[in-house]
């Protein structure tokens, strides 16, 4: 056991900016200190300094006292090395004039919160960079507990930074986080390539909470949005954000036809079975993944599957070539070359007699003034592809959160910029 007493009085300044250190904390006075062997755990006793006592945990103002709350309460620290660190201080109540009767904030741990704010930030940190088995063995708590640390410390950031601001350029998806149509609702700034809003739900009610969270001034100055081509998307921005150019992903254009293509392919297959010429539908049914695939990434066996469909149906072989050329479209080198081969392939998928590519033709046409916006500004969905594509590995590392709001704050957290540093670490500087 060790503490201050009579004997070390001449170094109590000293010793209590060590204590201060060790901890991270500031506008505290260390009173007491206490090893308990049977436990394995180092209980500091704290008091806050003059300055900081007596305020409300929810504004920060200070008020008169109230009463003495539930007494003496701990809240968990950071270890030292190997042992448990606990921080021990009265916890009273206090009359806020505009939050009724409240709990004192204290210096160093958020509102209602058993852990410090360092113990916090840390467990935030680790989840968004390790697996959740590390993250929970390494700082002995549960799962569970920090997915709600990732849910606070995530709604402490975004209150602390507005992600909304200087939007220009941005996109919207949705991707799946769980089996049963649930979804969450994805948007990116193009320019920082950040996450910048993310909610449960996919429908219009969903985009119009982030053009809600916008505000009407903010709105008006989007410049560009993309989309799959999602009505529930285009309505409401066309709805919110009239003057911005709705550009159509380039991607789902070239998935409409691999789909088209998939159709025909299961047509032709299903003619060859009903013919009774089995080994050839076997062969096609096995063909998809050379068809569905970018030449440049064929394997040998795959290329050699490809030459012999010219041999079994020329009708698909023809919806393969017509899926290729709608992919060149949007590697053309320029606007007018680009242009050129759209109107190209519209007419050949017109005179096509290939059912599904005729009905994709009528989409594409009905979708052209976004396409071709799309074309123009070369604007696409990949950096929100790539942005669901880790929110769909950190669903998997939250499994075990029982709410969707860790999911989100843990998202924000690592694809919005806003992870605290490690406790005692400088903040990284960071340029857009």
């Amino acid at each position: 056991m060790s503490r201050v007493d009579s004997k070390r009085e001449g170094n109590v300044a000293s010793i209590n900016s060590l204590w201060k250190t060790l901890l991270g904390v500031e506008q505290v006075v260390v009173e007491d200190w206490n090893f308990e062997e049977e436990e394995g755990q180092l209980v500091i006793t704290l008091r806050p300094v003059f300055g900081a006592r007596d305020r409300c945990s929810i504004c920060g103002r200070r008020a008169p006292k109230y009463d003495r709350g539930g007494g003496r309460r701990r809240w968990r620290s950071l270890d030292f090395g190997t042992v448990e660190v606990l921080i021990e201080a009265e916890s009273p109540r206090v009359a806020c004039r505009e939050h009724g009767v409240v709990v004192a904030s204290v210096p160093w741990a958020r509102p209602l919160s058993k852990f410090t704010s360092a113990f916090q930030d840390q467990c935030a940190w680790l989840a968004v960079h390790t697996s959740r088995s590390a993250t929970a063995e390494l700082m002995r708590v549960a799962w569970r507990s920090v997915g709600r640390m990732v849910d606070v410390v995530g709604a402490e950031a975004r209150k602390r930074v507005d992600l909304l601001t200087d939007l220009r350029r941005i996109g919207i998806d949705e991707v799946s986080y769980r089996k049963g149509h649930k979804y969450l609702t994805v948007v990116v700034d193009h320019d920082t390539g950040r996450l910048v809003w993310l909610e449960a739900g996919r429908d219009e009610a969903t985009v119009r909470r982030f053009f809600d969270a916008l505000g009407p001034v903010r709105c008006m100055e989007l410049a560009l949005v993309s989309a799959d081509g999602a009505a529930w998307i285009s309505s409401v921005v066309t709805e919110r954000a009239p003057q911005a150019i709705q550009c159509l992903d380039p991607f789902h254009v070239v998935q409409w036809a691999t789909k088209a293509l998939d159709e025909v392919r299961r047509e032709v297959w299903n003619d060859l079975r009903t013919g009774g010429d089995d080994d050839r539908a076997k062969h096609l049914k096995n063909a998809r993944w050379a068809l569905w695939k970018n030449p440049e990434n064929l394997t040998t066996r795959q290329r050699e599957t490809l030459g012999w469909i010219p041999k079994v149906n020329q009708s698909l072989y023809r919806a393969y070539l017509l899926k290729e050329a709608l992919r060149t479209v949007f590697h053309a080198p320029s606007l007018n070359a680009a242009r050129h081969r759209l109107a190209a392939w519209l007419a050949w998928s017109r005179r096509s007699q290939l059912r599904p590519f005729v009905k994709l033709a009528r989409t594409i046409r009905e979708y052209l003034p976004r396409i071709n916006a799309a074309l123009e500004h070369r604007l696409t969905n990949a950096r929100v592809e790539a942005t669901n594509t880790q929110i769909r590995l950190l669903t998997r590392i939250a499994h075990g959160f029982r709410h969707t709001s860790a999911l989100i704050g843990l998202a924000m957290l690592k694809l919005a910029g806003l992870c605290p540093p490690l406790p005692g670490r400088p903040v990284p500087t960071t340029s857009s």
